[in-house]
């Protein structure tokens, strides 16, 4: 790949929905370079039926998929995941040897970006690292965001902290950029849906109050689903309207939407998602009343609509946070008072003209053109 006028070549790896909204745009930045050739390797639960086959989505984007890989197991333990990350380095060590990126892109903290940054170590194939830095301590993805970072040669990270965390780690300052979160970048670049169209695509007339609800197993603890119980004891009795998307497919989210399903069948006005593609999933941050739950979403991206999060447990312990959240423990009394206080009207008066401490939604520049110049100097 030394040759002068030939197409450095970048390697992208996404593996669920939540990810790919985070790289839509730099996806876009990178296909529309002409000096270089893109190509996406999807595996996990882009392939998944059960999690809402999110392939098609990438497929309909038109992004330029180099490998399909089928690696998730169908299970609910932590067993089943340690087997995902096998399976998943199987097939990108085929994929890599047949498609060799100049630099392999991957992106924050899932356990199955393991599998491309072992193979690509192993393979010699430089890394760009985007979101490292941040910390969730209520989750396995602190460590295995920890472990891309040191394995990764260039860095994009959403927060100036995060860039000195990285720093702090032995990773020389030239190679680390503050980008922003990248995911931020739909809120400028997007067209996000009026509160008619949204609800014409969601199927649902949205009520008031509108709750989203985005809850996921804690992986750190042996019981995934410790803290759930608190959490959908508090929803029985919440006013209004509960909008609920499908969870990661972490151990324990099987479980997870068993619970979800048994609370719509017993509750009134309650909805679940199993996919939301991130145009209309940042259109219902946009219209919603509240969040609650433990996902990254409610502290990274809510923030950008000045919405009221209420953030349960430990799952996203040590993460930075604007005004919007409000942290409580897994205790329903807790947290249907922390619901109480969110959606009162003096909460969300008191949010305005906040700024969201993850970006402006400029982050895909920046990946692009350092991406660019890494891939230039590879090899």
């Amino acid at each position: 790949m030394s040759e002068i006028g030939k197409k450095r070549r970048i390697g992208v790896v996404t593996t669920s929905r939540a990810d790919y909204s985070h790289l839509y745009w730099p996806l876009r930045e990178l296909a529309a370079h002409p000096d270089l050739e893109l190509g996406v390797f999807a595996l996990g639960a882009h392939l998944s039926p059960e999690f809402g086959a999110t392939l098609k989505e990438i497929e309909r984007d038109g992004f330029p998929i180099q490998a399909r890989i089928e690696c998730l197991l169908s299970s609910d333990s932590d067993t089943g995941m340690a087997k995902t990350i096998g399976v998943a380095i199987l097939g990108l060590a085929d994929a890599l040897t047949a498609w060799r990126p100049d630099i392999l892109v991957l992106i924050a903290d899932r356990y199955e970006m393991l599998a491309p940054a072992s193979v690509a170590t192993a393979m010699r194939i430089p890394m760009a690292h985007i979101e490292g830095g941040e910390i969730s301590q209520g989750a396995i993805d602190d460590q295995v965001r920890n472990a891309l970072t040191k394995l990764a040669h260039i860095h994009f990270t959403s927060t100036p902290a995060a860039r000195r965390r990285v720093i702090a780690i032995g990773e020389e300052p030239w190679r680390v950029h503050h980008a922003g979160a990248p995911s931020l970048d739909h809120l400028r670049r997007s067209a996000l849906l009026d509160r008619e169209a949204l609800e014409a695509k969601l199927g649902v007339r949205l009520g008031l109050p509108a709750l989203l609800a985005a809850w996921h197993p804690v992986t750190i603890l042996q019981d995934t689903n410790a803290e759930a119980e608190a959490l959908f004891e508090a929803l029985k009795e919440v006013p209004g309207q509960l909008i609920f998307v499908y969870p990661n497919s972490d151990a324990g989210s099987y479980a997870l939407i068993e619970r979800t399903r048994q609370l719509c069948l017993t509750r009134q006005d309650t909805h679940v998602f199993v996919n939301l593609d991130a145009v209309t999933y940042w259109s219902l941050l946009g219209q919603v009343d509240g969040m609650v739950g433990n996902s990254s979403s409610g502290i990274m991206e809510a923030a950008s609509f000045a919405l009221p999060v209420v953030n349960v447990g430990m799952r996203q312990q040590g993460r930075e946070r604007a005004a919007n959240i409000i942290d409580v423990a897994a205790d329903s009394e807790a947290i249907s008072a922390a619901i109480k206080q969110a959606l009162s009207g003096e909460f969300r008066a008191g949010l305005a003209g906040m700024q969201n401490p993850y970006g402006n939604g400029t982050a895909a520049g920046t990946i692009g053109r350092a991406a660019y110049q890494a891939a230039s100097g590879a090899g």
